[in-house]
């Protein structure tokens, strides 16, 4: 039993030593997290500058000219004298549609024209042969008044025949298409042997005349008063620069103009449209492309983008306050220009912004500020 009791008591005074050490172990632990020294962050201290802004807006390409290109009277596609993509002139023919029918419409037109001048000089031989007889009272006047009327009908037949004729010429002539202007040639959806007829819905072809072209785009009517109010469209009227589809910048300057000057109730936006040169015709109608818009803020506030913290679209800074203390801020943004953006409410002249280790800060945390 003496022995039970002295295993005993030595298991106790075993697990009390144990448990001692750990208590021990575990305060040095908290001491030296505690004991920490305090995160270094870089500072910058705010100040007003000047910026210029650039915004930019999707918009599509149109030549200054588009036409769409139809036949104007009905039969069959016999000769397509262009390819998809050609430039054409002025006058050059396009299409011919088998004129066979207006030949022979021409002809008809052409003998009913004979026969009426024909029947138009019988009349003239009738009025003058009565004149001396009406005159010697041969035969009454009523006959040459009648004669004379029927010289009247013959010369208006003549007249209606004429325009028959050139009615007719005039649909022999549409059988072949020409170019109205000068410009590039569409896509051709119809094929030789096709019948084509004026109310078709698809065009026999597009022709774009894109010397310069117009580029459209819209404006959201908060972006239109903020132009309008700082005197942006004068900075744009003949500076406006254009990104093409492959993200390079277009090599010439074009100018500003309205499109519409109504503001649209459906989409609450303002149409532009900018007009550029196109002498190497890399633009081409129906491409898309981004405009650039600039726009100068005088006096203004910037902060780099790496200092931001983006939470759930809206942005935060961490600014250094009393004790070393951080804080974080919400601001609002006007735009963004070389990495940076640009305050428009929020944050103000003078105070320090975190710029680094911003993913370690939290409210409240103490910090060896470095003001750069």
């Amino acid at each position: 039993m003496i022995q039970t009791a002295f295993r005993t008591r030595l298991s106790s005074k075993t697990l009390l030593f144990f448990a001692f050490t750990l208590l021990l172990f575990s305060c040095k632990e908290q001491a030296q997290q505690t004991q920490q020294p305090p995160l270094v962050v870089d500072f910058i201290q705010l100040g007003a500058t000047n910026a210029e802004v650039e915004k930019k807006y999707p918009g599509t390409i149109e030549g200054t000219v588009n036409v769409d290109i139809k036949a104007q009277v009905t039969g069959y596609l016999e000769q397509i004298y262009v390819k998809e993509g050609d430039y054409v002139k002025k006058g050059q023919p396009l299409f011919k549609i088998k004129g066979d029918v207006y030949n022979e419409q021409v002809n008809n037109s052409k003998a009913l024209l004979e026969a009426a001048l024909a029947a138009q000089a019988t009349a003239k031989l009738e009025v003058e042969k009565l004149k001396p007889l009406v005159e010697g009272k041969v035969v009454s006047e009523m006959q040459l008044k009648t004669a004379q009327s029927n010289y009247e009908a013959a010369a208006a037949q003549v007249q209606q025949a004429r325009a028959a004729l050139g009615s007719s010429k005039i649909n022999l002539d549409f059988s072949v298409l020409k170019a109205p202007v000068s410009g590039y040639i569409g896509r051709i959806p119809n094929r030789i042997g096709n019948l084509v007829m004026p109310n078709d819905a698809t065009p026999l072809t597009t022709l774009s005349e894109i010397n310069e072209v117009l580029v459209y785009f819209s404006l959201s009517e908060a972006d239109y008063i903020s132009f309008a109010k700082e005197g942006g469209f004068q900075k744009n009227a003949n500076s406006v620069e254009l990104i093409m589809a492959d993200g390079s910048v277009y090599n010439h300057k074009g100018r500003l103009t309205v499109a519409s000057g109504n503001i649209d109730k459906t989409t609450g936006s303002m149409s532009f449209k900018a007009i550029f040169p196109n002498p190497q015709k890399l633009l081409r109608s129906g491409g898309t492309a981004r405009v650039i818009l600039k726009k100068d803020f005088d006096g203004v506030l910037k902060v780099p983008m790496g200092s931001v913290k983006d939470i759930q679209d809206k942005f935060f800074v961490f600014t250094l306050g009393d004790s070393s203390k951080v804080s974080m801020k919400s601001f609002e943004v006007a735009g963004k220009v070389d990495g940076q953006y640009i305050v428009k409410s929020g944050l103000k002249a003078g105070e320090k912004i975190a710029t680094n280790n911003i993913d370690m800060l939290n409210e409240g945390v103490v910090v060896k500020a470095v003001i750069k």
